[in-house]
């Protein structure tokens, strides 16, 4: 069973379509003992981080995400809260994977948010990546970007790189929408379901 969490911005319908398109069995769930029983969690997320923290921690979910030890996938805003914190809202983020989450730079060519459809570089071999490669495309939409770091797998350059997908032990995420980017986001999300 793969538990969707529901805190209240999350385009979660499209994640459970996607999950189940797959042969997955998903519910979505706010109950922290049913997500401490999961096989597998994915955190979806849209929006703001300081609202999405408020509801993890209103819900209480705070300690109950940092404590699985199954598999765990946080998607766009989901990513983002996998870090230490973020700057937007200089917020404390769940703490699970080292790094800040910080502001993209706007330019004349470069307008913020980055919406649309960009390539991954794969930077690290990992089950998540499997059948993935250098040039395929993700589907982004997001005006903060989480660090290139020691558990980045892959990056996305727009402007300047930014970790596209990560990993540290048991806790992965893609700071794109899988559930929306065709064949690739559906490999990724199958790999999960394989991990």
């Amino acid at each position: 069973m793969i538990t969707v969490i529901e805190i209240g911005c999350a385009n979660t319908a499209s994640v459970l379509f996607a999950l189940e398109r797959l042969g997955a069995e998903a519910r979505l769930s706010s109950d922290p003992a049913e997500i401490a029983a999961a096989e597998k969690v994915v955190l979806p997320g849209v929006g703001a981080a300081g609202f999405a923290m408020s509801r993890i921690r209103e819900l209480g979910l705070y300690d109950t995400i940092r404590a699985l030890k199954v598999p765990l996938l946080g998607v766009c805003l989901g990513q983002q809260l996998l870090f230490e914190g973020s700057e937007e809202g200089d917020v404390e983020c769940l703490g699970l994977i080292p790094g800040r989450v910080t502001k993209m730079t706007a330019t004349p060519d470069m307008v913020v948010p980055h919406m649309g459809w960009n390539q991954l570089e794969i930077i690290k071999a990992d089950p998540l990546t499997a059948g993935v490669n250098d040039g395929d495309f993700a589907y982004f939409v997001h005006s903060f970007v989480c660090p290139v770091n020691a558990y980045t797998l892959a990056t996305s350059t727009y402007d300047v790189p930014f970790a596209a997908m990560v990993r540290k032990d048991n806790v992965f995420g893609c700071q794109f929408h899988p559930e929306r980017s065709s064949t690739v986001g559906a490999k990724i999300l199958e790999s999960f379901l394989k991990i």
